[in-house]
């Protein structure tokens, strides 16, 4: 698989053991209940999946994860980033505004789900070119919240 953020792409791959590899790194991942994980001691992270993607929402960032054939071409990754949520859920707060310009870790939008608070950070330091959602509306995973470049 290809784990893809806003620095790059990385190889994911699950061992037989059941241990996770992220090129060549071993990560301690548990499952938790269906679509949610422990990773390492502390940290959390849900999954949501459609098709050969995945997202992977941790500490606050999202992450795509594609599953890719063998002799299949992986897709280019842009400078130009789309946070979207990690799994469905209601707009709470949205924090910025087309031109606002931010930094890797600022929370742009705080959502709730499974009667828990999340915010979407950004991925990338930058400019908000769009936001596509507003407090109230209900969200679907792979949906884009806030363009930024």
């Amino acid at each position: 698989m290809i784990l893809r953020d806003s620095r790059g792409e990385y190889r994911v791959t699950i061992e037989q053991d059941g241990r996770v590899s992220i090129d060549g790194t071993i990560v301690a991942a548990t499952v938790l209940a269906p679509g949610e994980l422990r990773v390492g001691d502390t940290g959390h992270a849900w999954v949501c999946a459609s098709g050969d993607a995945r997202w992977v929402f941790l500490d606050g960032e999202v992450f795509e994860i594609e599953v890719q054939p063998e002799g299949r071409r992986r897709r280019a990754v842009s400078s130009h980033a789309s946070l979207s949520a990690p799994m469905p859920a209601t707009v709470v707060r949205v924090e910025v505004s087309a031109g606002t310009v931010v930094r890797h870790g600022d929370t742009l939008v705080v959502l709730e789900a499974m009667k828990m608070e999340l915010p979407i950070r950004a991925s990338v330091d930058g400019t908000v070119t769009a936001v596509h959602c507003k407090p109230g509306d209900l969200v679907q995973p792979g949906v884009a919240l806030i363009d930024i470049a």
